[in-house]
């Protein structure tokens, strides 16, 4: 996607709003307080998984009550369009030793699950006391690997969401909402 043309059509490819500023939060507050239920005062260590997850990462850390430490990789299998190329890259990863940790991988969206599938047998690895997924978005329907999050926000049809750390082409990320994605425009 060409950047001009994607900026000059800034608002059109914005096709409608699927999840609203004050659903997400209201999601948000509960999903902090299931982690509170689950490690109840225990030590947990969320991972963002960038770029997308940022957004979701930084209101859900201030969801929790629980003690947490944060860190961050960068796994991607979207380079520009809107496709996956089903190739996970991590291109950046944790600095900490895991294995005296809770681990709570955050992430923006399970769609063909290859990324997260990927990501968390490597992370298991490494032994830590315990992890899961917790998911803003999930679109079982593109799932290509038996994958599913421990705990999903918000399940979605198949089309493509920009908005709330997701984007297209590196834009629409600082939408305060989740927007389908006018392709076509």
């Amino acid at each position: 996607m060409e950047k001009t043309g994607a900026i000059d059509n800034y608002n059109a490819r914005i096709k409608r709003v699927v999840i609203t500023k004050e659903e997400i939060a209201e999601a948000i507050a509960k999903a902090g307080k299931e982690i509170d239920k689950l490690y109840d005062g225990r030590p947990i260590l969320l991972v963002s998984i960038l770029k997308g997850a940022f957004v979701f990462m930084a209101d859900l850390c201030r969801a929790v009550s629980v003690p947490c430490e944060i860190g961050f990789m960068c796994a991607k299998s979207y380079y520009n369009g809107t496709v996956s190329t089903g190739v996970v890259k991590i291109t950046m990863d944790l600095e900490q030793d895991i294995s005296g940790y809770h681990v709570v991988i955050v992430e923006d969206i399970i769609d063909t699950g290859r990324t997260l599938n990927d990501v968390v047998k490597m992370l298991k690895q490494r032994n830590p006391l315990s992890l899961s997924v917790f998911t803003l978005l999930d679109k079982p329907s593109r799932r290509l690997v038996d994958f599913n999050a421990d705990y999903a926000l918000f399940t979605i049809p198949d089309f493509f969401v920009i908005g709330y750390g997701l984007d297209c082409g590196e834009i629409y990320r600082n939408l305060p909402y989740i927007a389908e994605y006018e392709e076509n425009k």
